[in-house]
């Protein structure tokens, strides 16, 4: 009798990244409001009470979060006034350096009322400019960068936010040493997406608005981004989205920092003095691809900036999508 040989094949599984962001995505560059909610309540400063810092005393510190108060869970200053309703020790859980800390403090009434000590945010506001829609998934970025908790200056750790509808009303021009901002009035009545990532690459979630007058546009690789001519796409005045000339100096290979560029654009010199606060997000146009976003300015050159690969804010919105 033969016997049969029996051959086993072992497939050995690599592994490697699918990401499912569409071929083509809309370009935006329109100037959105922000509106971003904490994972518990941010420490920002101390007050004294009966003439004492009691909770700089106890040994809080400006960057806190405080997330449980006598074992329950404080997601903002409501239910953190209605857990603090009356004199007494309170045990206080707060992370600091993404470690837990235990704080205890004895809080007592002054003018008849309960006071901690602390001034506290649990939201932060601001605006930006919308880089991109994924027309498949919605998923949509902007800014290209964190946003800060200013009193700790630390990536703000979100639950969720929302995006609205916004209006420039002017600009204030940036100056070598200072950069400017963009004046605009939010439409908090004109939510036009859900916010539920903020990450080092930008701020990312799910467009909600209609789609129906946008076009798509090609994404470029890293590889085909070059230096020369390009183009920014923001607002000035009003709703106007408009392309505006820059060249590209370097390309990098960094986290964040990926292109560095100048501005060439003589209207856009004139009317912003370089590159200014809220033109976070502004796409990076180059032979008709999207190839980045930008992200940074040069305060001591604000004619110059700097732009983040468009893949890599793909890459991290596909995951805010998984």
């Amino acid at each position: 009798m033969k016997k049969k040989l029996i051959i086993l094949l072992i497939l050995v599984l690599l592994p490697f990244n699918i990401y499912a962001y569409s071929d083509r995505i809309i370009v935006s560059g329109e100037t959105i409001g922000m509106e971003l909610h904490s994972k518990g309540v941010y420490v920002v400063g101390y007050y004294k009470v009966n003439n004492k810092y009691i909770s700089k005393d106890a040994g809080f510190k400006i960057g806190d979060v405080i997330t449980e108060i006598n074992n329950t869970k404080v997601n903002n200053i409501d239910e953190l006034n209605t857990i603090i309703n009356a004199p007494g020790n309170y045990k206080f859980k707060v992370l600091r350096n993404n470690q837990t800390k235990i704080i205890n403090i004895d809080l007592e009434k002054e003018n008849n009322l309960i006071k901690t000590g602390l001034y506290v945010k649990d939201q932060v506001n601001g605006i930006g400019t919308l880089s991109y829609i994924d027309p498949g998934t919605r998923i949509f970025g902007s800014l290209g960068h964190e946003v800060i908790e200013s009193a700790s200056q630390n990536k703000f750790e979100i639950e969720n936010g929302n995006i609205y509808k916004a209006e420039v009303q002017e600009i204030t021009k940036s100056n070598n040493g200072l950069a400017g901002s963009k004046n605009a009035i939010i439409d908090k009545e004109n939510e036009i997406g859900n916010i539920s990532n903020n990450s080092i690459t930008g701020i990312y979630g799910k467009y909600k608005d209609n789609l129906d007058n946008y076009n798509t546009m090609e994404i470029a690789t890293k590889e085909e981004i070059k230096q020369g001519e390009a183009y920014i796409r923001t607002v000035l005045e009003n709703n106007k989205v408009e392309d505006f000339k820059i060249n590209i100096i370097t390309i990098e290979d960094d986290l964040t920092k990926n292109i560095l560029f100048e501005i060439i654009d003589e209207k856009l010199l004139n009317k912003a003095g370089g590159i200014v606060q809220g033109m976070s997000g502004s796409p990076i146009i180059q032979n008709n691809k999207i190839v980045g976003v930008v992200n940074y300015v040069l305060v001591n050159d604000v004619n110059k900036g700097y732009g983040i690969f468009i893949t890599t804010m793909l890459e991290e919105g596909d995951k805010s999508n998984s």
